[in-house]
Order: C-alpha cells, then sequence, then structure tokens
C-alpha cells in the first residue's frame, strides 16, 4: 500500500450497519469524502452516502483504485464477495476485514498469492468515535500495514492489537458486548419505570449511568471492584442491590454470553 500524503483512501465493501458506521466515523474525524468509495448492492443504502460526497456503487470493481479495501460483509457471504474481489485487486491493496470467524489464512487463500490482509474486530461504537477495536496480521501483512490500519482505526477509539487465536474471543467479548450492555441500559430503565419513574426519566438516568462507570473505569483511577467498594456502605442501599444482581446470576449471564458468542465465532469461521 503505498498512499498519498493526504492519507490512504478507502474503499467499503457492505455499507449496512457496520460498513455505514465506520464510514460516518471516519467522516466526522475528518476523512474527505471523496477519499471513500461504498460498494453495496442495495441502492437504498448508498443513496445517503452519495448525497454526503462519497463515490458509491452497486459494482465491486469500483474498489479497484483504492489504497485500502474493508470488508463489512456477513460471513454467510464472504466467500463469495472475495472471489468476485479478487478479480479487481492490484498487489498494492491493502485488505482490511471486520468479517466475524472468518480467518486471515481464508481469506488470502481466496485472493490472489501475497496479499496483505489485517483482520479487524469494531463495533457499531466507531460511529461515534467510541469503538473498541482489536486488529491482527495475516501472513503477508508487515508492519508498515499494521500500523496504517491501527491509525486509521485510531481515529475511531481505542485499538489493540492481538493474536488471531484470540479473535473469537474478542469477537465473543466486544463486538458483541454492545449488545449486552444496551440490555443492561433497557434492563436498568425498565427497573426504574417499575419503581415509578417515568420511561424517558429512566433511560436518561440508566443511559449516562452506565457511561459515566464506564469512563472511570477507563481512567484508570482504581479497578471496577475497588470502584464498586467506594460506593456501596455495609447495609445500605447498593449493597442491596447487588445482592439481588449475585442472586439473579448476572455475572455469569454475561460471562456465559461471551462464551457463547465466542462459540459462534468459530462456527462461523468453519
Amino acid at each position: 500500500m503505498t498512499p498519498s500524503s493526504s492519507g490512504p483512501t478507502i474503499a467499503v465493501i457492505g455499507a449496512g450497519n457496520l460498513g455505514g458506521c465506520f464510514i460516518s466515523g471516519l467522516l466526522d474525524s475528518g476523512v474527505a469524502a471523496h477519499r471513500l468509495t461504498a460498494v453495496d448492492l442495495l441502492d437504498d443504502l448508498l443513496a445517503p452516502l452519495t448525497q454526503r460526497g462519497l463515490r458509491t456503487s452497486t459494482d465491486i470493481s469500483a474498489v479497484s483504485t483504492s489504497d485500502v479495501v474493508f470488508l463489512a460483509v456477513k460471513p454467510q457471504v464472504a466467500r463469495h464477495v472475495l472471489r468476485s474481489l479478487a478479480l479487481h485487486l492490484s498487489r498494492e491493496q491493502l485488505v482490511v476485514s471486520a468479517v466475524a470467524g472468518v480467518t486471515t489464512s481464508t481469506i488470502e487463500d481466496l485472493l490472489p498469492p501475497s496479499r496483505a490482509v489485517v483482520r479487524v474486530m469494531p463495533q457499531t461504537l466507531v460511529r461515534l468515535r467510541a469503538g473498541a477495536t482489536a486488529l491482527c496480521a495475516g501472513r503477508h501483512a508487515g508492519p508498515a500495514a499494521v500500523a496504517a490500519v491501527r491509525a486509521l482505526f485510531d481515529r475511531l477509539g481505542t485499538t489493540v492489537e492481538v493474536r488471531e487465536s484470540q479473535m473469537d474471543a474478542v469477537t465473543g467479548m466486544s463486538g458483541s458486548g454492545p449488545a449486552y450492555i444496551y440490555t443492561v441500559v433497557e434492563a436498568l430503565a425498565d427497573g426504574g419505570v417499575e419503581a415509578g419513574l417515568a420511561p424517558e426519566v429512566a433511560m436518561a438516568l440508566a443511559a449516562q449511568t452506565v457511561n459515566g462507570a464506564a469512563r472511570m473505569v477507563q481512567e484508570g483511577v482504581a479497578s471496577p471492584a475497588e470502584l464498586r467498594d467506594q460506593v456501596t456502605s455495609p447495609g445500605g442501599t447498593t449493597l442491596a442491590g447487588l445482592t439481588a444482581l449475585e442472586e439473579g446470576g448476572l455475572r455469569q449471564a454475561l460471562a456465559a454470553a461471551v462464551a457463547a458468542a465466542t462459540r459462534r465465532s468459530k462456527e462461523l469461521g468453519t
């Protein structure tokens, strides 16, 4: 990959939930619209991107002039898309895949020899530039390619590099994690309504509580356990609530969710 001094040009294959959020995050981070290309079979997904100044197409050959090709398609169609992409991919282009469960070696086998592939697991939170993204390199992706992908996702939140053997666990935890937290927010708000709050008040308080608690952990002033202890008084209201959570199996349920999603990620790659 040899991007210009203005940064790489990027083609996104799949303009649905993840691809659309990726594009929105890049635009909000300052990437010029004319440097982005979106490819999808659905005109309804492409129309608003065309209005924002992107080059759009229903033909996968439109990716041929971009430095980076970002795959944001479902695992079930990934192999078909990769076989089509192989016909239009130059040696200099870097392929970045966000396809759950599909390994870099599988992707490399479907592309022309020695193509650079980096696998990522982002979230739709990249739309707000608040994503947590893990990445791993394929056999032919050198340090420069990894650095380029990391710089791209650093614009959209927090980025970490992991071994590919860990990517299914990343998928099960942080890749699917926003859905778990949305469920927690929903449940907190439902509890507030049952206790007498108006729905809009309960939702506002629940969402901000989760947001603020996460920020406290991110700031690193103390561990989650220490922060929990700081707000838990003997015989107080928080202890009563925590006891109910333990009795209800919240901790075990979340761990089971991660395990189940991890298993499914492995299944999708077979």
